[in-house]
């Protein structure tokens, strides 16, 4: 599933073709996603200049004269820059047409989305209640601490809830209580401020250190270039269960949390 590296790459990606470009027109083939492509959203796209193009935890935001389109990626979704003349292929269900390249919007198990707000997209319901963004200042030690304070749910899932933080992942989660040395078993209102500010620290290099390779590439997940992200090789525990851990040689270890792999190292991450 992309998480925010992979949102903010591809948002970058994309960025210099379609902000303050004038969109011809949008192509719906296929309407059926995780919530349906409103009807209006070709008229209100159509003729509009996206002034400007911006991110919200996972969402990107294309903003008009005349409203917002909220797009979300999904599980498998992606968009890339193509030429006009090249043909969709399978799985290619949306099309931002401008005047030399069409942004084109894949995505095989159809669980992203293309809405449509003529309000501040900020308080739309899919946004509202989203907590800070992780890479920027209002993510801190005393907010993350603070709000931890009687939460006795594990700590990877308390900093997976969206209305806490938004963008950290199972990947991203596994690898930042990695770097903090925290067990990903901890209740997150036991830990004490001086872990936290190791965690938040971590959380930021980690993103910041995956957008900068464009992301993280496991099975689908490719930029507007076409290029996969190359974060993976730089991963210490995800997706390394029974492989020596590169700090101390302990075999890291995996378990199901939260109905997803978590991954981790039980000599580094004793906490």
């Amino acid at each position: 599933m992309p998480e925010l590296p992979e949102v903010e790459t591809t948002l970058r990606g994309i960025y210099h073709t379609l902000h303050s470009q004038k969109i011809k027109r949008v192509d719906v083939r296929e309407r059926r996603m995780r919530w349906p492509v409103p009807d209006e959203i070709e008229a209100r796209l159509s003729g509009q200049t996206a002034a400007s193009l911006t991110r919200r935890g996972k969402y990107i935001l294309i903003g008009t004269d005349n409203g917002t389109a909220l797009l979300h990626l999904g599980m498998s979704g992606s968009l890339r820059i193509v030429d006009p003349d090249a043909p969709p292929e399978k799985h290619d269900h949306i099309d931002i047409v401008l005047a030399d390249k069409i942004i084109r919007f894949n995505d095989p198990r159809r669980f992203g989305s293309l809405l449509w707000t003529e309000n501040d997209p900020l308080q739309h319901e899919l946004l509202a209640k989203l907590g800070p963004e992780p890479l920027s200042d209002d993510f801190n030690t005393s907010y993350l601490f603070n709000a931890s304070r009687g939460r006795n749910v594990s700590i990877k899932q308390f900093i997976m809830n969206s209305e806490v933080v938004v963008g950290v992942g199972n990947i991203y989660a596994s690898e930042s209580l990695f770097r903090a040395g925290i067990n990903p078993k901890k209740a997150a209102g036991k830990l004490s401020k001086a872990r936290y500010e190791k965690l938040v620290a971590a959380i930021k290099e980690v993103l910041a250190e995956a957008i900068q390779q464009g992301g993280t590439t496991l099975r689908d997940f490719h930029g507007a270039d076409g290029k996969p992200g190359y974060f993976r090789i730089k991963l210490k525990v995800y997706d390394r269960a029974g492989e020596p851990c590169e700090v101390c040689g302990t075999p890291v270890r995996q378990f199901v949390q939260g109905q997803r792999a978590t991954y981790y190292c039980p000599a580094c991450q004793r906490v």
